[in-house]
C-alpha cells in the first residue's frame, strides 16, 4: 500500500512485430522487434540489444531499464528541491549500466550509474541541491526494487543569469 492507503498499479501491452514469415521456426528466422502500448500513451518502438540480433535504432529492455532509474532519481530530485525551495533551471543525466553475461548466456545487471548534470539558480545552495540526490536515492520506486547498485555522481552548478 502507498502512503495515500492506495495499491497503485501499472498495465502495458507489448505486442510482437517480428513474425517475418515463419515465426519462431529457427534462431535468426525473426526480428525481435515489439511495441509497447499504455491507455492514452504514445507507442515505444523496442527491440533487443544489437547482440542478441535486435535493431539498434529501437529502445530494447536494458535501454529502459537504466532510463526509468534516470527517471525516477529525476523526478524525486526535483521534488526535494521545489520542497527545499531550491530553484534547478536544468538537468541532464548521462546514466549507464553494466550488465554481464555469465557462461550459460544467462546476464543481470551489476550496477547503473547515474550522473546528473543539474544547475540551480543561487550558487550558495550548491551543497544543499548536492546532498538532496541522496535522498531523491533513498525514495526512488525503482532504484528501491532492483538487486543492484545504482550510483550516483551528480555535478551541480549555478547560474545566476537564469534567476
Amino acid at each position: 500500500m502507498s502512503a495515500d492507503g492506495h495499491a497503485h498499479s501499472y498495465t502495458t501491452t507489448l505486442t510482437w512485430t517480428g513474425n517475418t514469415g515463419s515465426g519462431t521456426s529457427d534462431y535468426r528466422a525473426y526480428s525481435r522487434d515489439h511495441v509497447l502500448t499504455g491507455p492514452g500513451k504514445p507507442e515505444i518502438l523496442a527491440s533487443a540489444d544489437t547482440p542478441f540480433r535486435g535493431d539498434a535504432t529501437r529502445w530494447n529492455p536494458e535501454d529502459m531499464l537504466v532510463a526509468s532509474l534516470s527517471a525516477c532519481h529525476l523526478l524525486w530530485y526535483l521534488h526535494m528541491c521545489a520542497r527545499a525551495g531550491i530553484v534547478v533551471s536544468a538537468y541532464t543525466d548521462n546514466a549507464s549500466g553494466t550488465m554481464v553475461m555469465d557462461p550459460t548466456g544467462r546476464g543481470q545487471f551489476t550496477e547503473v550509474t547515474l550522473r546528473p548534470q543539474v544547475t540551480i539558480t543561487d550558487a550558495a545552495r550548491i551543497a544543499d541541491a548536492t546532498a538532496l540526490h541522496a535522498k531523491a536515492h533513498e525514495l526512488c520506486f525503482i532504484a528501491r526494487s532492483v538487486n543492484f547498485p545504482v550510483a550516483h555522481e551528480p555535478t551541480v552548478t549555478a547560474d545566476t543569469a537564469v534567476a
